[in-house]
């Protein structure tokens, strides 16, 4: 039985399957993202730490993404976006993920990821949804051949909330 996790206005978050990792591994989204294997995902599938989602639509059910929050037990209060990953572009799905990804429901006082810098479309989507540019990590991750840049992004809480009651 899918274990749905949160409903917004289009899509739904469900908790995700070894079988569900595959949107990482795409083409089109591997290379925006640092991609973890297997192993890697299933070390973390099931700690209370970290969690890991599917992004589908309300009608349908079709899988247009992958979602990864780390640093649930963190006592500092602070979590990871480890992975948002869209495999459907161009349809508002980022902005709603990043809508229903609420601080009243985590109950967390900072909430960041990183970015490659290259990455624009994200990038927007989530300087749209509150997000600052934090800091820079030059020249941090090394595919085929060429070092890539990572832009760090984070909210606070009275961030989100003052953003919210505007």
């Amino acid at each position: 039985m899918e274990k749905i996790v949160k409903t917004g206005n289009r899509l739904r978050f469900r908790q995700a399957t070894v079988e569900d990792m595959e949107v990482e591994y795409i083409p089109e989204n591997a290379k925006y993202v640092i991609p973890y294997t297997r192993e890697v995902h299933m070390q973390t599938l099931d700690t209370p730490s970290a969690t890991h989602l599917i992004i589908e639509t309300l009608d349908t059910h079709e899988k247009v993404g992958f979602l990864m929050i780390a640093g649930l037990d963190n006592p500092s209060k602070e979590i990871e976006w480890t992975r948002i990953i869209l495999n459907v572009k161009g349809k508002g799905y980022g902005q709603e993920t990043l809508e229903m990804l609420k601080f009243d429901d985590l109950k967390f006082h900072r909430a960041w990821l990183d970015c490659k810098d290259h990455n624009t479309r994200a990038l927007h989507v989530y300087e749209k949804a509150g997000l600052v540019r934090e800091g820079l990590i030059r020249e941090t991750i090394l595919t085929d051949g060429v070092y890539e840049n990572l832009i760090i992004l984070g909210i606070l809480d009275r961030e989100y909330f003052a953003m919210k009651n505007k």
